[in-house]
């Protein structure tokens, strides 16, 4: 497996880790977007922290993950414990979504979660990104409401 181990649990928006949801308002208030968190289909959030490789190597790297899925969008933060989480957002009828255990890339480091590409608010070229989830049923049940809401979005 890669070098996080990721738990990834359910919550609602008020319940976030406060770093985490403090970047996502902030960054709602800058972009409008509209009133997201009236909509929210879902909201998870994922641990990752990276796997000790040597035996005194301190303290592990702890990495945390908050989404927020609507039926218009996917906004995640993610940044290490105790700093300034970076916050990404795109609609979803302008990105794809691949089980990052089905791309090519898995061949070369193993890990789990989704693979997302395509057009991030605000930007004017394509682009990609990772998104790091745990096994959980928490997990599963994100990326079957995500797949599902970006078959609709694309539909409207």
């Amino acid at each position: 497996m890669g070098d996080y181990l990721r738990v990834t649990k359910e919550c609602t928006p008020d319940s976030l880790d406060p770093a985490l949801a403090g970047a996502i308002r902030d960054h709602i208030e800058k972009h409008e977007p509209g009133d997201i968190f009236s909509s929210v289909l879902f909201c998870c959030e994922t641990t990752s922290t990276r796997k000790k490789k040597r035996l005194l190597a301190g303290k592990p790297e702890v990495i945390l993950t908050g989404i927020l899925l609507t039926p218009q969008w996917l906004i995640w933060a993610a940044g290490k414990e105790n700093e300034i989480p970076g916050v990404i957002s795109a609609r979803l009828r302008d990105i794809q979504v691949q089980d990052y255990e089905k791309s090519e890339l898995y061949k070369l480091i193993q890990d789990t979660g989704l693979s997302i590409s395509g057009l991030r608010m605000d930007a004017v070229v394509l682009g990609s990104a990772f998104i790091g989830l745990g096994t959980e049923p928490a997990a599963q049940t994100f990326r079957e409401k995500l797949k599902d809401a970006i078959a609709k979005a694309k539909i409207i």
